[in-house]
């Protein structure tokens, strides 16, 4: 099993930008977010790549608190009393995750057959992952 605790806020994954000329772009902010995450992982992450093998992963993607809330509010929510359930949508965090690992831990998103993810409120936003192999 690989346990990863990335301590990056998470961000969804974008619809690719098309110019005129055809030309396709991520957004800065999701361009940024897959440049730290391979930069964390490439530096933290020694052991090989999983290749050819049926893997599940389970994610935790804990969002920071909204500062326009109260402070009981805010409280409620650090307690996971309040879940969000607000946008970006889960599996849209699920598709950023999976194009960084990918090629840095495990060798193609297509090995990946069970997923669970979950997304939280925490005053330190960050992402965590387990990869589980599954068998041959």
């Amino acid at each position: 099993m690989i346990k990863l605790n990335i301590p990056i806020a998470p961000v969804p994954a974008s619809r690719p930008r098309v110019t005129r000329t055809g030309h396709a772009y991520d957004t800065k902010q999701y361009s940024q977010f897959k440049r730290d995450v391979k930069y964390w992982v490439s530096f933290n992450y020694k052991d090989e790549l999983i290749e050819h093998k049926p893997i599940m992963i389970d994610y935790t993607f804990y969002r920071p608190i909204q500062s326009s809330v109260s402070k009981k509010e805010h409280d409620r929510r650090k307690n996971n009393e309040v879940l969000p359930i607000v946008k970006p949508d889960l599996d849209n965090y699920v598709k950023a995750m999976q194009d960084c690992l990918t090629g840095f831990v495990i060798g193609d998103d297509n090995m990946v057959v069970d997923s669970h993810a979950r997304k939280r409120y925490s005053e330190e936003p960050h992402i965590e992952v387990e990869i589980t192999e599954l068998g041959d």
